[in-house]
């Protein structure tokens, strides 16, 4: 049996990644794949015991680095419980959020440098990367921050809720990282109507599907 394919889907705050997650799966099953969909932090038993104390509470609950440590015990969990042994059955993971959230999350915009967070990942998770990685973008951030509040109708997560200076960071931590993997990493345009941004995924996998 042939291996499956990991994806993981990215983007800051209000860009559809829940919407396109869904949608990807969608059309991946049409074409006869079978697909585990799955979320980060979280994905496995213990890593979502780790995704209530990395999302609850207040904005000053953890300091980056302890942060980045509980992100990095998510992730090696999930990769051990969940995402290898769907890749082994020959299934498609696509997963929403994985290794580059936290290299933009805490390796830029938390300060701790791409390069830390990324040795966190090795020891962690043995650099264990996706086939692919697929991060949505809007050149306006005031259309995904109105994006953000219509799909939350509320302040947030801790995380979700930071300054529009970190979120700023963010995005770019993301753009940092494709132009060094640009093989493995694809910045999509999130915007225009789902279908059309459904479309331009398919298109990014084209090299990979069947």
């Amino acid at each position: 049996m042939a291996r499956g394919r990991f994806i993981s889907l990215e983007g800051g705050e209000g860009v559809g990644k829940s919407t396109q997650l869904t949608a990807l799966a969608q059309a991946l099953e049409g074409r006869g794949l079978k697909v585990v969909v799955t979320r980060e932090p979280g994905g496995s038993p213990g890593a979502e015991a780790i995704r209530k104390l990395l999302l609850e509470g207040d904005e000053k609950r953890w300091n980056p680095r302890s942060e980045a440590l509980l992100f990095a015990a998510a992730r090696s969990d999930h990769i051990e419980k969940t995402i290898v042994p769907a890749l082994e059955r020959g299934e498609w993971v696509l997963s929403d959020r994985f290794l580059d959230s936290s290299l933009a999350y805490q390796g830029e915009a938390g300060g701790l440098g791409i390069d830390a967070v990324r040795d966190l990942h090795r020891f962690g998770s043995q650099d264990f990367l996706p086939d692919r990685t697929l991060v949505l973008r809007l050149e306006d951030d005031a259309e995904g921050a109105a994006r953000a509040r219509v799909r939350d109708g509320n302040p947030g997560d801790r995380i979700g809720s930071r300054p529009p200076t970190y979120h700023a960071a963010v995005d770019a931590g993301f753009r940092a990282i494709a132009s060094k993997e640009p093989d493995r990493v694809k910045l999509i345009d999130a915007g225009g109507t789902a279908a059309t941004v459904t479309a331009r995924l398919l298109y990014a996998l084209g090299d990979l599907l069947p």
